[in-house]
Parts: structure tokens; sequence; C-alpha cells
């Protein structure tokens, strides 16, 4: 079996609210929307953002786990991109979690939350190639 991850949805509670987040801060612009969701088109996948009740009566689930038990990461190019790009996304309706820093590990990394309190780490690892096209590749 092909190892991919075609879509990723996130439940969220204000779609216009949740695009100023993606568009302000991230830069992203929506491949689609309607009144419920918006896709915007990844590199190798697509990021659904869906009212969590439209998602959750889709899925056949009277509700939907609280937001925070995942993170999603957006890897940058250099140490000097982190702290910017959080800026940015603080600046259009995120929350900083956690700081930018160095951890044990190396590289230079963040937490951002989304206005409906999913987690995003931004992060610079110097082991991970990112090509043109924005393909991270796993290294050590």
């Amino acid at each position: 079996m092909q190892q991919q991850v075609s879509v990723i949805t996130l439940g969220i509670s204000d779609l216009d609210r949740s695009m100023r987040f993606y568009a302000d801060g991230f830069g992203w612009a929506p491949v689609f929307r309607n009144d419920e969701i918006a896709f915007y088109q990844m590199n190798g996948f697509v990021l659904g953002t869906w009212l969590a009740s439209a998602l959750a009566e889709d899925m056949g689930r009277s509700s939907l786990l609280a937001p925070g038990a995942a993170a999603l990461a957006h890897n940058v190019a250099n140490s000097e991109d982190v702290e910017p790009l959080m800026e940015r996304l603080e600046a259009a309706g995120g929350r900083i979690l956690r700081p930018a820093d160095a951890p044990p590990h190396g590289g230079y990394r963040g937490y951002v939350a989304d206005p409906d309190d999913h987690t995003w780490e931004i992060a610079w690892n110097p082991a991970w190639a990112i090509d043109a096209d924005g393909h991270v590749t796993f290294g050590l």
C-alpha cells in the first residue's frame, strides 16, 4: 500500500475567521470554498477546514474530540523564518502556545494555535531538506 495522506480536515467553528488565519498568516488561498468548508491545495495533499458540526455529522459522530490532541507542522527553510511566521499567525488570529526556541535535539521551533485551537508547530530542522515545491524529506 502506498504511504500517503490525501486529505487532512480540521473541524472549525467559524469559516471566515479560519480563512483569515490561513490566508493572512500562512498566505494560503483556498482552491474551493462554500458556506461550510474551505480546501487548500498543499504539496501532495489537501487541507480542509470544515465547520465542526458538519464534519461530526459527516462522520456519524455526535461530537468531535477537542483540538490540541495532535500537532500539525509547517517547516521553514531557515531558522530566521520561524519567528516572523509565528508573529504573522498571531496577528491573523492565532495564539502563541510556546515561543520559538532551540529544542535539545536541534533546530528551532515554536507552537501556535489557530483560532479553533488546532496546534501548529512552526519549525526549522537543519537535517530535513525542503525542495523548491515545499516537500520535506525526513533526515537525521
